[in-house]
């Protein structure tokens, strides 16, 4: 059986080869019309440059905590991003806002000759934007940013620009929260002065009335008191009798205060802390990219590539013709 399907399999391989020898007039001339038309349609077609813009992401941590850590394994202002960031960069170069600033900076409704009054233009905007402008992933964790157009000049330039961009869609969003959440600890930080503000007040009342610190004073007044008895000097002891009174009515308060002013001024410290970091979020504006490459104007044409235009038609018109002629014959003896 397995013989017999060989020698069906070279039999018909003959009838094809005999074929072709016997209809090679024919398909010469199918093959040479095929490359010839192939060859006149690739040079009606448009030429399109390449340009592209390699990146990669960096780490997504805070830059306060990064600069203001004191642990040196947690400052990752300089490492690579990973391929949480490397998603991220990705959706931010696809996203809307990258691409509707481009199409406005660049005019590409009229440089892709599109009618804004015809049919669906913006569909049509769209589509040639995605179809010239490629936002892929390497195997190196970085993003290529590659764009084709008919203007080597513009490429480089779109390519750049959504570079760019993408630097100021990413602090934009960062800022619009950091900017909240230094609010909230702006209010909690001026809070903790107001009252240490009010605790120093108070402080500087009782230090009007004598009260500068409370135990040393109690000490001193009480030793100065027993000698004035002993000494018999009344006068100096009711005196005395005053101080140890008002101290002995207020410094329960002072001691009070005194503790709670430490606690609260260590307070303030965190709070004037998170406040610094805050602010350091809110003002911030580094890149969040490294670029390996910018994008140059292509000396050279990417598209289309003619040869390979004119060797795809002339081989799929060749064995489009041998399978009619393959039908016909069997048309033929039937």
């Amino acid at each position: 059986m397995k013989e017999q399907d060989k020698y069906s399999r070279q039999f018909e391989a003959e009838n094809v080869l005999d074929l072709i020898i016997r209809r090679r007039m024919p398909l010469l001339i199918i093959i040479f019309a095929a490359a010839v038309l192939s060859a006149v349609a690739s040079l009606t077609i448009q030429p399109k440059y390449k340009s592209t813009v390699t990146l990669f992401p960096v780490s997504s941590s805070s830059i306060s905590q990064a600069l203001m850590s004191q642990n040196s394994g947690e400052k990752e202002i300089l490492k690579f991003g990973e391929e949480e960031e490397v998603e991220q960069m990705m959706q931010v170069l696809q996203s809307n806002t990258i691409r509707n600033r481009v199409i406005e900076k660049y005019k590409l409704m009229q440089h892709y000759g599109i009618d804004p009054k015809g049919k669906y233009p913006a569909t049509s905007l769209y589509e040639n934007y995605k179809k010239n402008i490629k936002i892929n992933r390497t195997e190196f964790m970085s993003v290529d940013i590659v764009v084709l157009d008919h203007s080597p000049d513009t490429a480089a330039l779109i390519a750049n620009e959504i570079s760019a961009q993408l630097d100021s869609v990413m602090n934009d969003m960062q800022k619009d929260r950091a900017l909240k959440a230094f609010r909230l600890v702006e209010i909690e930080y001026n809070k903790q002065k107001q009252k240490i503000r009010a605790i120093r007040d108070t402080l500087e009342m009782l230090g009007e009335i004598g009260i500068v610190e409370y135990e040393s004073q109690s000490e001193v007044f009480n030793d100065q008191y027993a000698i004035a008895i002993a000494q018999g000097n009344y006068t100096g002891a009711s005196r005395l009798k005053e101080k140890i009174d008002t101290l002995a009515k207020y410094g329960p308060l002072y001691v009070s205060l005194h503790e709670q002013m430490t606690s609260e001024i260590k307070k303030l410290s965190e709070v004037e802390s998170k406040y610094v970091e805050a602010k350091i979020d809110v003002e911030q504006n580094l890149p969040h990219k490294f670029v390996v490459n910018e994008a140059v104007n292509a000396e050279k044409k990417s598209y289309p590539v003619r040869w390979l235009i004119v060797m795809i038609s002339t081989i799929s018109s060749f064995l489009l013709a041998i399978i009619v002629l393959i039908i016909l014959e069997n048309l033929k003896k039937k």
